[in-house]
């Protein structure tokens, strides 16, 4: 292609085809012959506005075609909106609709779906380097984003645009973006106008204040021995929350007797908090700079708190160059980085605590904050390495936008920060935890009225001040989200600081008298970080999620999970997910009993397959992570992998180590000692686990060579094989328990420095960052890792079950992730009800004996379709004139279980620098999880 025809493929420079032209090929695509979900008539581009509907727009432009567009009036789901904007899509023979291979559209040589047969044969997940990644935008948002949620399980809100492009992604995601912007293909084309519906002065909301006194009263009363906050369950303080205390306290009371004592706590833990590699280690910059911002906030001296010249220390630890100068300090990602920062607010911090302290700071460290400012003027909540793909957020520009108005010089950057802040803010005054997110967030309101505040927008800042205080609780404390019922101390905080009209960049304790007179002596010291047995009551509630698991509405007949509801496709990786989680809790022996005899007995599902057609063992498509992972369900419930379901899974395991890299067009090797067609870690790890408990380690030795290999320096592997560059979580997670079962001391070592790296993931509420934020799957995972020592790592695994509490739901399920959408998924409850009970993949047992199979219902309960079950084709070419509709063929509306689907359709990455490729390992997979 010339690079004229290049850019002509650009949208602003696109020709509109005539409607004419379309209703010539419409005809066709009315009556060709589909596979996957059929064309229905598109709602009139024109109807969807900033407030109602919404829009989606293909890119045909690798195949000669134009972007094309669709509206959906009263759209349910990402999927949905795709098929009733007009357009047509096949999935892959081996993961079913679910995964997004082809798509086609009336509008565009004849209703073709791309790519074709000739390029790409769909049996199993697409290369990464040409497949269809799935990109979304809200209101008033000019910028792309990756979708947090896969098509079947993201529920697009009024006013959203989402796209749909061919190609394929880099690791940081910085590629394969829209050449075209989302106001280009909303309706009308140009600009819709923002939520805010007042983007000068703010939203008009009815005006509110928030309690402080009685904020501040709920502050206290998490205080233990008036002195520091433990999380619930365990008697280690939490000095991260106990900073955050004092900066509420200061903002409330100000200087009292109170707050003296906390600050006196936190010097004695200056040692435990800040340096916990030892005095002559670098400091862990975000508490360094935590504690010197308090000594500043009581008048202290930073340069000797708790023993320590905090300010110097954070001077002499910055990152003299990236890994672009060949020769990369570990843990710096790029020039001027402070060591161990690793996140945009622990940067923030320090250069704050130095400008408070007197101390310049040090070349390159402001300007890395100016790096992680995205196109949209928010800022990425992670130190990314400089050319990654950026999304912001709102809580995280408004520190930054405080701290660069504070080091001045930045004028045109904070101009950008204030402009997205004003942006982002929603009607109702709160501002979303990430963008595209239709619900407020405490934290992230918090602190974009402290920024705003401070830049001088008043009326903004008020609009989301009197929105928190319509959120704060009875208790006087604030939850973490829109209409959250528990109090927690990291929303309230900054909740306190907004109502007092202060914040981090001005506050100073400087009240004479205490507020509430103190009641008990000054602490002498910290308790003891001793790990203590966890009591009774942490975490999830495991019977009511093994009943949600169970549910007729959701196990197909006591059997499997279904990925198609219409068609009754079984999803088998996700059906042995729910039998592992049965297997670990022993809540329901006899519902585990009746999976494993369908699976092991050749039982099908509704499109006539059954295990072994998703396995493939034996055949030309031998997936080695399902037939590890079918293995070690036979394993875990004591029957036979060499003969499970008629086959030999542990000798079809030995067949699929590869000698050597495949060639193109065979993807089937892609390294010497991977497996065939596992194109992740996780799966290669279910391999390896698969042969050692056979007592096959010598067949598995080139497997376990290479995962070995994988490891980064850090302690974590990457999500992919081959290996992409980024860290997981999930993977780490799993290639512990992998490496730990092998015999032998030989890996040791890397096992805990696995251990240690999950634990530095965690993130402030417990949760553990994965690929849809802050993720349940991840956080069961991490749990099942930590075990592994789960004396050393007692603390970490408590507040990760806790998270895991907040997210289950009252049918017993589990949300996805603590952002976005609310509602049960299948699979992320199966990971979080086995994860819970920390019992890894290698040591799973679960006898059977003395259980009997449910018998299969007498009928099944019906499948739940969403309304608007219906495909469709699209348009800028428009899919609503009479070249756009196609007939009235009904789509599948498959309406896959969760997750499996999230990740099996995009890409998604963002600010936890999640690999995009990640997702299309799942789908690829098919519930390898």
């Amino acid at each position: 292609m010339g690079t004229a025809q290049q850019q002509d493929r650009h949208v602003g420079k696109k020709r509109l085809l005539s409607l004419l032209t379309a209703a010539a090929v419409a005809f066709a695509a009315s009556v060709a012959s589909v596979t996957g979900a059929g064309p229905a008539a598109a709602d009139p581009v024109e109807e969807c506005t900033a407030t109602k509907g919404a829009v989606v727009a293909v890119d045909f432009g690798p195949f000669g075609g134009d972007v094309v567009r669709g509206c959906d009036t009263t759209p349910t789901t990402g999927y949905e909106l795709l098929h009733e904007g007009g357009f047509t899509t096949e999935g892959t023979q081996h993961d079913g609709d679910g995964f997004i291979c082809r798509i086609g559209t009336g509008s565009f040589n004849s209703g073709t779906q791309y790519p074709t047969p000739a390029t790409e044969d769909c049996v199993l997940t697409p290369q990464a380097t040409a497949y269809w990644s799935y990109w979304i935008a809200s209101p008033g948002q000019d910028t792309w984003s990756y979708s947090p949620l896969g098509a079947m399980s993201r529920k697009p809100q009024a006013g959203d645009v989402d796209a749909w492009v061919f190609g394929g992604t880099d690791v940081g995601g910085s590629t394969g973006r829209p050449t075209f912007t989302p106001d280009e293909v909303r309706a009308g084309g140009g600009a819709t106008p923002g939520p805010t519906g007042n983007p000068t002065g703010g939203p008009t909301v009815p005006a509110g204040e928030i309690d402080v006194p009685a904020a501040a009263r709920w502050v206290s009363g998490q205080l233990r021995e008036d002195t520091h906050v433990v999380d619930e369950g365990s008697d280690t303080p939490n000095d991260f929350l106990t900073t955050e205390a004092a900066y509420a306290l200061a903002a409330a009371n100000g200087k009292s007797p109170a707050l003296d004592k906390v600050a006196a706590h936190l010097a004695g833990r200056t040692a435990a908090y800040a340096y916990p590699a030892g005095a002559d280690e670098p400091p862990a910059a975000p508490a360094a700079a935590r504690l010197a911002l308090l000594a500043a906030v009581t008048e202290g001296d930073p340069r000797d708190f708790g023993g320590h010249d905090l300010l110097g220390d954070l001077v002499k630890n910055v990152c003299p160059a990236g890994p672009e100068s060949g020769n990369p300090t570990p843990g710096c990602t790029a020039k001027g980085d402070f060591h161990g920062a690793t996140y945009a607010d622990g940067q923030a911090l320090a250069v704050l605590a130095l400008l408070r302290g007197g101390v310049e700071p040090p070349a390159g460290s402001e300007e890395r904050l100016t790096q992680l400012i995205c196109e949209d003027g928010s800022v990425t909540s992670i130190l990314l390495s400089p050319g990654e793909y950026c999304d912001g957020d709102p809580a995280t520009t408004g520190l930054v936008a405080l701290v660069l108005d504070e080091a001045g010089g930045h004028e045109a950057a904070v101009a950008e920060m204030r402009a997205y802040l004003k942006k982002a803010q929603l009607s109702s005054g709160a501002f979303p935890a990430y963008n595209g997110s239709p619900t407020g967030s405490v934290a992230a309101t918090a602190y974009a009225a402290q920024a705003l505040r401070a830049l001088g927008d008043g009326d903004a800042a008020d609009a989301g001040v009197a929105w928190l205080s319509r959120e704060q609780l009875d208790s006087g404390g604030f939850g973490f989200d829109e209409g959250a019922t528990d109090a927690a101390m990291y929303a309230t905080a900054p909740s306190v600081l907004a109502g007092a009209g202060t914040d981090l960049v001005r506050l100073v304790a400087k009240a004479p008298e205490p507020t509430v007179p103190p009641t008990t002596p000054p602490a002498t010291g910290g308790p003891t970080t001793q790990p203590t047995t966890r009591p009774p009551g942490v975490g999830p509630d495991l019977k009511k999620g093994i009943a949600f698991l169970t549910s007729p509405s959701n196990l197909h007949q006591g059997r499997y999970y279904r990925d198609n509801e219409k068609t009754g496709r079984g999803d088998f990786g996700l059906t042995i997910d729910g039998a592992f989680a049965l297997a670990a809790t022993g809540h329901d022996d006899n519902a585990l009993r009746t999976i494993v005899d369908f699976l092991e007995q050749g039982g099908k599902d509704g499109e006539g397959r059954s295990l072994h057609d998703w396995t493939g063992v034996g055949g030309t498509y031998a997936l080695g992570g399902s037939m590890g992972k079918a293995a070690v369900l036979a394993q875990a419930v004591e029957r036979d992998p060499r003969d499970f379901g008629g086959q030999d899974l542990i000798a079809g395991l030995a067949d699929a180590v590869c000698e050597k890299p495949s060639t193109a067009p065979d993807r089937s090797c892609p390294a010497a000692g991977a497996y065939t067609y596992a194109p992740s870690v996780f799966a290669h790890s279910l391999g390896i686990i698969a042969q050692v408990r056979a007592g096959e380690e010598k067949a598995a030795k080139a497997p376990i060579a290479y995962l070995a290999g994988l490891q980064h320096s850090s302690g974590a592997w990457p999500s992919l094989i081959p290996a992409t560059g980024d860290s997981e979580v999930d993977s780490t997670a799993m290639a512990a328990m992998t490496l730990d079962l092998v015999p032998g001391d030989a890996h040791g070592a890397a096992v805990d420095k696995a251990l240690s790296w999950l634990a530095s993931q965690q993130l402030a509420d417990g949760g553990f960052p994965g690929a849809s934020g802050n993720s349940v799957n991840s956080a069961g995972l991490a749990v099942q890792g930590l075990s592994l020592d789960a004396e050393k790592y007692d603390r970490q695994i408590t507040k990760a079950l806790k998270f895991l509490a907040s997210q289950q739901n009252k049918d017993g399920g589990f949300n996805v992730a603590k952002e976005g959408q609310r509602g049960s998924d299948i699979r992320a409850s199966a990971q979080a009800v086995g994860g819970a009970t920390g019992i890894s993949f290698g040591t799973l047992t679960r006898s059977l004996e003395g259980t009997t199979p449910n018998p299969v219902p007498s009928s099944s309960t019906p499948p739940i379709v969403t309304p608007g079950d219906a495909g469709g084709t699209g348009g800028i070419v428009d899919a609503d004139g009479p070249g756009g509709g196609g007939g009235g063929l009904a789509s599948t509306g498959a309406q896959a279980l969760g997750l499996a689907a999230a990740a099996a359709v995009l890409v998604l990455a963002g600010w936890r620098t999640v690999v995009a490729a990640r997702n299309r390992r799942e789908a690829a997979a098919g519930g390898e999880r």
